[in-house]
């Protein structure tokens, strides 16, 4: 089987904007490009055009953009389409960060392609990009058990423990990020799924 490579030059971290969302476990995408712009000593600042929170990291004298949507979860693809489309990019040089109820909370997972799991932000970036190719990091953040609870169980903070071990996931996945980076995809796939 080839190996799995990439060129990621866009990393999207997926959440709801506003002091009402910060602590939710549907933000679990926007903790995970803060930790990383900030392990870059970068910070976001507001793009209109994008609307959208926007920053660069370097990457062997390659630019990286991480990207924040401003737009709520359900229409994140209006950023991250505008994006791919100003700077060129295909899908499968896009990263896109999220939290995931099929993972439990400690358990971070990287994926290329597949559908959007009910997942509004996947759905609506899959809608603006017509296409499934991009490259995901799955942040576990655990089910409540009872799909009628997901929608009060995402918008809620999680419990001590449960923050504790996606920081852990996300303190992992930060060490991988070179490997992503450096479009070693299955290398960063085996160091963090063992």
């Amino acid at each position: 089987m080839p190996a799995l490579t990439a060129d990621i030059r866009l990393i999207v971290g997926l959440g709801n904007p506003g002091a009402d969302y910060v602590n939710t476990r549907h933000n679990a995408g926007f903790w995970f490009v803060d930790a990383l712009a900030s392990q870059n000593s970068q910070s976001f600042r507001i793009e209109k055009r994008f609307n959208a929170e926007e920053c660069k990291i370097r990457n062997s004298g390659e630019d990286v953009y991480l990207l924040k949507p401003l737009t709520f979860m359900n229409r994140s693809g209006q950023s991250v389409g505008a994006m791919a489309r100003y700077y060129k990019l295909k899908p499968a040089q896009i990263l896109v960060v999220h939290d995931e109820l099929d993972l439990e909370p400690g358990d971070n997972r990287l994926k290329q392609g597949g559908g959007h799991g009910g997942h509004n932000g996947l759905r609506d970036i899959i809608a603006h990009l017509g296409d499934r190719e991009f490259f995901r990091l799955r942040v576990g953040i655990g089910h409540p058990g009872d799909r009628n609870q997901v929608v009060n169980y995402v918008l809620h903070k999680p419990s001590v423990a449960d923050l504790d071990a996606i920081e852990m996931a996300n303190r992992r996945t930060l060490e991988v990020m070179p490997l992503v980076l450096e479009g070693r995809i299955d290398k960063a796939m085996q160091a963090l799924h063992t």
